[in-house]
């Protein structure tokens, strides 16, 4: 099966699990979690057959503009799946299935000059960690974006449609900022991690990277120094966690996209 064939059939997938889900809103049911599962690993499998053949090759990472976010949506997808085992966060594919549509199209449809990274042990690691820690603070302001909608259909009292099938507010608000905790600590990790790459490579454009990774970074500290010791919650908390995700985006995405595609 080629890298194309796969990655369609990806598509398909997760076209399938935000049909599935919409369909079920309309007739107001909540969709069940095992059949969404049902859903979203084939996806998985197809999408990671995909990316395996088209981002390593000879011990070395490919990190173009448009590669990137379709193994971002892959990781995100297997965090939410895993994840939900334990916490209602299969709501999120609400927003995260046609995302990672985009996202694989764009992998398909663009090209864009490689740029290629020799892999090591730490690059690896830190790779890993930002990874995982975009891929948990893009759950987390998925779900600020439900608790918004949610939030503001409850103060306008149109307790209707989808606003029905979500999980209360406060399990909603707890579990963003179960996320937004877990994704806090990886980034605190991988920045520390990143200073290493500074001596190893000083020619390389950081400082882009690393005003907004720290911005961001303060942005989220913020928020849960807010929340620990000041109880912040519904739109501030919103807020704050969009905020930092604005500024993420912008320390990895923003540079990439001055760097490949307009430079």
């Amino acid at each position: 099966m080629s890298t194309t064939v796969s990655l369609v059939l990806a598509i398909a997938c997760y076209l399938g699990i935000f049909a599935f889900i919409i369909a079920e809103i309309r007739h107001q049911h909540a969709a069940k979690p095992k059949h969404l599962r049902s859903l979203l690993i084939p996806a998985l499998l197809f999408h990671g057959a995909g990316l395996a053949f088209q981002f390593i090759d000879g011990g070395e990472i490919s990190l173009s503009f448009f590669k990137v976010p379709s193994l971002l949506v892959w990781l995100i997808n297997i965090i939410i799946l895993i994840s939900s085992l334990r916490k209602p966060t299969l709501n999120v594919l609400l927003l995260v299935s046609p995302m990672s549509v985009i996202a694989i199209a764009c992998t398909l449809l663009f090209g864009g000059d490689e740029q290629s990274l020799q892999l090591n042990t730490a690059t690896s690691i830190h790779i890993l960690l930002s990874l995982l820690a975009y891929s948990l603070l893009t759950i987390a302001t998925m779900q600020a974006l439900l608790l918004a909608y949610q939030n503001h259909q409850l103060r306008s009292k149109q307790i209707s449609g989808m606003v029905r099938l979500l999980p209360p507010l406060q399990t909603m608000e707890a579990l963003l900022f179960e996320l937004l905790w877990v994704g806090f600590a990886l980034l605190s990790i991988s920045i520390l991690t990143g200073t290493f790459f500074v001596h190893v490579d000083p020619e390389q454009a950081l400082a882009h990277k690393v005003f907004f990774s720290v911005a961001s970074w303060l942005i989220y500290a913020t928020l849960l120094f807010g929340r620990h010791f000041k109880g912040w919650r519904g739109n501030t908390a919103i807020r704050f966690t969009l905020g930092g995700f604005i500024a993420l985006m912008l320390a990895y995405f923003g540079s990439k996209l001055v760097v490949e595609l307009i430079l």
